[in-house]
């Protein structure tokens, strides 16, 4: 018996993709409850000057809410896989999240992968809109706001970050040794550098 294909999360390859097609299937049903209800009590009652009415209206808002979420998420491309694929040949053992949008009051943007070693955290953006400078420092800010002293660098040049990572998984060791880490009890099982790349995420779409 073949294993059920496990759907991309925050974080992973192919997430934008996967992310599309569930929010899609939950607009789809959050608006078609309401509507169902509106519909059937119309019928039924034969006016629209029911309870019924009123009760499909405010049923309405979440999906209008879903709706948005799901425009902010058709705006986002996925990564591209061959540009995956060559990160993922030179990630070895590193912490790594791709398909990022991060968002920040004043500026967003795309950020493809972020490798995370220590207190270094590395970031490459296709974006050709981004302000690497700008992203770098205030994502830096917030994980260091969380207790994590890292430092965050964004690249805009594939190569560079390709030759950066083999440089970080050879240093590896030396990147992570003596830093001090009490592991989080509402993450129970999670490394230093898995708790940094999950408030990566945080802070992206």
């Amino acid at each position: 018996m073949s294993k059920r294909k496990k759907t991309a999360q925050k974080g992973d390859f192919g997430y934008f993709a996967a992310e599309k097609k569930r929010r899609i299937l939950i607009t789809v049903i959050l608006f078609a409850v309401p509507l169902l209800i509106f519909f059937s009590a119309w019928i039924y009652h034969k006016t629209r000057m029911t309870v019924w009415t009123v009760v499909a209206t405010v049923g309405c808002l979440p999906a209008c809410k879903s709706m948005v979420s799901l425009i902010m998420i058709l705006m986002r491309k996925p990564m591209d896989r061959e540009i995956y694929e060559q990160i993922r040949a030179h990630a070895g053992d590193l912490v790594m999240s791709y398909e990022m949008y991060m968002t920040f009051y004043e500026k967003s943007a795309y950020i493809d992968a972020f490798a995370v070693c220590g207190n270094q955290v590395v970031g490459y953006s296709s974006d050709p809109k981004i302000d690497v400078e700008f992203m770098a420092q205030e994502a830096q800010k917030i994980i260091r706001k969380n207790g994590y002293k890292v430092n965050v660098k964004i690249l805009r040049d594939l190569r560079p970050y390709l030759e950066r990572l083999d440089s970080m998984n050879e240093h590896r060791e030396s990147l992570e040794e003596g830093i001090k880490f009490t592991p989080d009890d509402r993450y129970p099982g999670l490394s230093r550098n898995e708790l940094i790349k999950h408030t990566i995420l945080a802070i992206c779409l």
